[in-house]
């Protein structure tokens, strides 16, 4: 290719640049595997979810549904009570964990180990222990008075308590790690320098642990409210939803929807959920990016 000036001179054009450089080739190529599996096993879905959700009927069945509401209720117990109680339990260990002892190296071995161990047999162990026939905690109580234990699992309320007891024994000891780095990223000398002042316990925590770790530890509990969202083991393995599937929450009611094989009450019972994740989402990434 040539570029013609006035007359019949001619100069050649510079060669084209390759548009794409080898790095960058071998950036898509490695990169195209992901995006594949990532549109097949999250768009695909999520869109084919909402596609099954679209009709304004299912939402209008979901509103006629007590257990829908109930389970709505349930969801909001088990953030604002289940995650703000899990998350001040773990500000305090991590505290105790911080501390530089040798025995408490080993013990933090042993706190983690219900976090590191699979869900399923560790909720269903408890699941067995409260059983009102053959359970441990029951036969203990008919050894210790002579008389039968309750059904632990019978009562909504009893369950849906123990549901967020398990949730928070299981994921505790996760978030007490990550506040306990959090704490041992604070300088040393700010806490030696309040001990020379003849600083109190709370007062060294309130002055500066807390500023220090404020906003650790509130976008650990916005992202701790997202994931307990889509918990879904705690609830169904223990109780199952039940008794009269009144300790349902979100990411459960939809396995009862299915089971009544309505399919598209399923989906839409899953994105009335966005609305409590949007705004989870947003302000955690407020947060974050200040």
């Amino acid at each position: 290719m040539a570029i013609t000036l006035s007359g019949d001179q001619a100069i050649p054009a510079p060669p084209l640049a390759p548009r794409l450089t080898p790095t960058q080739v071998w950036g898509i190529i490695l990169l195209a595997p992901y995006l594949l599996v990532f549109l097949a096993f999250v768009v695909y879905p999520v869109c084919y979810g909402l596609w099954l959700a679209r009709a304004p009927s299912n939402y209008v069945a979901l509103y006629h549904d007590p257990i829908f509401a109930r389970a709505a209720v349930n969801t909001l117990i088990f953030l604002v009570i289940g995650i703000n109680i899990k998350m001040l339990i773990a500000l305090f260990l991590s505290g105790f964990f911080a501390q530089q002892r040798p025995w408490i190296k080993w013990l933090s071995v042993i706190f983690i180990l219900p976090w590191a161990v699979p869900s399923i047999p560790t909720i269903l162990s408890v699941r067995f222990m409260f059983n009102p026939e053959w359970g441990v905690v029951n036969h203990l109580i008919f050894n210790l008075t002579g008389e039968d234990g309750p059904n632990w699992l019978n009562d909504p309320t009893v369950a849906l308590t123990m549901a967020i007891g398990v949730h928070i024994w299981k994921s505790l000891p996760f978030w007490t790690l990550i506040l306990m780095t959090g704490r041992l990223a604070i300088a040393q000398d700010l806490f030696e320098a309040a001990e020379v002042d003849g600083a109190s316990w709370w007062q060294k925590f309130r002055f500066i642990t807390w500023p220090s770790m404020q906003t650790l530890y509130i976008t650990c509990t916005l992202l701790s409210m997202i994931w307990t969202l889509g918990d879904f083991n705690s609830v169904y393995l223990l109780t199952g939803g039940g008794p009269a599937d009144l300790t349902h929450v979100l990411s459960t009611l939809g396995i009862r929807y299915l089971r009544l094989d309505q399919l598209s009450l399923a989906m839409a019972s899953i994105v009335c959920a966005i609305p409590f994740v949007l705004p989870l989402m947003y302000f955690m990434m407020k947060r974050l990016s200040r």
